[in-house]
């Protein structure tokens, strides 16, 4: 995934990433004729195109034949790339010029009004796919209202928010500055805001409006969508807000890419050359092959947390659980498990029978609480992952925008495991960081691992002044609370029981995405480490025992204010 937005029209790197991992030796080793370097190429980048044509088309059933086309050229021209950390750019150009000759050449063509109905229309592809909710679903379906241009910048936006492009590349792709890309942006959000209005407005109850839309096909267009916002500022029932409405930008940071559809292939890309010919750009029968699996296949690499979870239910099918095998000191990087202390000799006035009974010890639970860590080596390896019981996760409450303002929450109940994933927005309000607590516990709750390829304070990668995720000079940093442990992008635990996680943002802007999760997942996400991308491997803190660590900010109680939970949990 692309570096982080701080603000709009604002980026501090271009490097060539998808989800994490870093693609320039890939790239380097496809120029120089590796063809299993060119499938990775391929099926990896594959997504971000299919997701920017699919949004600039609206699903048109010309997407696949653009799709195709754009990635024939990008492997067709290969060799003429000169660096590969402009790969991403330059094939985000490739994209957006064949969506404009596209566009050029049906201009003198006859417009059949049902070709595109041949395609799946892309918004509702965006809301089916990544199960988008509340506002997120009313952005996604007003695209339908957005004319051909701002459709095409829109796609590039959305996913400069969604951190896949950089406001440069961007720029690049619609051919113009940084600075005009700027107000081209801030003009098309404000249609988009018209769009979405016109969505609530169509799913709302207002009496007047089934006669004004008497005559309308059905169909979006831009004749309707001047006659309904006209509607909408003069309707009470219409204009009036029935619910805060979140700005287009927080709904999309973090969303997933859509996935390519099961059964894409590149046969129509070839433009009737024979197999042979195909060969002979670079096309190879694994290419055909990966990009023609289920789509969890190919994107394998492009799925990001979209946001809140609700109701996630995970069967016990899960192989038996194997011997839990201790983390070491130096991979789990904690401090030392606190044990009981020892039996304290017998009294002088006990008897010799009552001082040889031996004195009834039980295994205490959370002794070992989390506290300031020291940064782990980039290629330490984690320990192994004990494993725990999954019977299945409950995760009620939490927006479908994920944890954006404080005093949201989710519920977890059940047995197994879930991620919370980090989100640091210095660029949008730097400070000190109010962190979640966790209240009212009932059972067992253990931090069991920390992912995501890096801890929140890792410099970001391509940083020249020092950058994290946290923040850095050029946009002040966001502060964690004194004897605070640095939290990472992937923070993973075991549940159970039920306790509720709270947002309490007060000073530095984060967001919180809740998702279940399994043990494999995050043995796998715990072990790639920077061969794959990652800054460093992952750390495990789970012992198997019940003195591992339990998060910081947690109570069984159920205070007034959240914030207000002790920093050092023992429950």
């Amino acid at each position: 995934m692309a570096e982080k937005v701080r603000s709009e029209g604002e980026v501090t790197m271009e490097r060539t990433y998808v989800d994490g991992r870093e693609w320039r030796s890939t790239i380097a080793a496809a120029q120089a004729g590796d063809r299993r370097a060119l499938d990775e190429l391929v099926a990896g980048w594959l997504p971000l195109v299919y997701n920017i044509v699919g949004r600039a088309l609206n699903g048109h059933a010309d997407v696949d034949d653009v799709v195709q086309e754009t990635m024939l050229r990008a492997v067709d021209n290969l060799g003429s790339l000169r660096d590969p950390d402009s790969f991403r750019s330059w094939l985000v150009a490739i994209a957006m010029r064949q969506i404009r000759d596209r566009a050029r050449r049906r201009t003198s063509e006859t417009l059949d009004d049902g070709a595109g109905e041949q395609a799946a229309d892309f918004a509702e592809l965006t809301v089916l796919r990544l199960q988008l909710e509340g506002q997120r679903r009313e952005v996604a379906e007003a695209v339908r209202w957005l004319d051909d241009e701002d459709r095409q910048l829109l796609s590039l936006w959305w996913l400069e928010v969604a951190g896949e492009l950089t406001r440069r590349e961007l720029a690049a792709a619609v051919g113009i500055s940084r600075q005009h890309a700027a107000v081209r942006v801030q003009r098309m959000k404000e249609r988009l805001e018209t769009a979405r209005g016109i969505v609530r407005a169509l799913d709302s109850s207002c009496p007047d409006l089934p006669e004004v839309t008497a005559r309308w096909s059905g169909r979006p267009d831009s004749v309707w969508r001047k006659r309904l916002a006209r509607h909408i500022r003069g309707c009470a029932s219409c204009s009036g807000a029935r619910e805060a409405v979140v700005p287009a930008e927080r709904l999309l940071v973090g969303i997933a890419l859509v996935p390519v559809p099961v059964g894409f292939t590149l046969s129509l890309a070839l433009g009737g050359k024979t197999a042979a010919a195909a060969t002979g750009v670079g096309w190879s029968a694994k290419v055909i092959s990966a990009l023609t699996k289920p789509a969890v296949a190919v994107t394998a690499g492009a799925t990001i947390v979209a946001g809140g979870a609700y109701v996630v239910t995970r069967p016990p099918d899960r192989p038996p659980a194997r011997a839990a095998v201790a983390p070491t000191a130096a991979s789990t990087a904690r401090p030392p498990t606190l044990t009981p202390s020892a039996t304290p000799s017998p009294s002088p006035t006990k008897t010799k029978k009552e001082a040889k009974k031996p004195k009834a010890t039980t295994q205490p639970y959370g002794t070992v609480v989390d506290a300031v860590d020291s940064v782990p080596a980039a290629t330490a390896l984690p320990a192994a992952l004990p494993r725990r019981a999954e019977k299945g996760i409950t995760a009620t409450g939490a927006p479908a925008t994920g944890m954006t303002h404080r005093g949201e929450t989710v519920t977890l109940t059940g047995q197994g495991y879930f991620r919370i994933l980090w989100q640091i927005l210095p660029g949008e309000r730097p400070g000190s960081v109010v962190m979640p607590t966790w209240t009212g516990l009932r059972g067992k709750l253990f931090h069991v691992a920390s992912g995501g390829g890096h801890r929140m304070d890792d410099v970001q990668p391509g940083s020249t002044d020092g950058t994290t995720w946290m923040g850095g000079p050029a946009t002040g940093m966001s502060v964690l609370p004194s004897g605070t442990q640095q939290m990472w992008q992937d923070e993973y635990f075991w549940i159970d029981g039920t306790v509720t996680l709270h947002q309490n943002e007060r000073g530095a802007d984060y967001n919180l995405f809740v998702s279940t999760s399994a043990w494999d997942k995050v043995t796998e996400d715990i072990r790639t480490g920077p061969a794959q991308g990652a800054i460093r491997y992952g750390l495990v803190r789970d012992n198997g025992e019940d003195t591992a660590p339990v998060p910081q900010y947690l109570t069984r109680s159920t205070p007034t204010d959240p914030a207000t939970v002790a920093q050092r949990s023992r429950v």
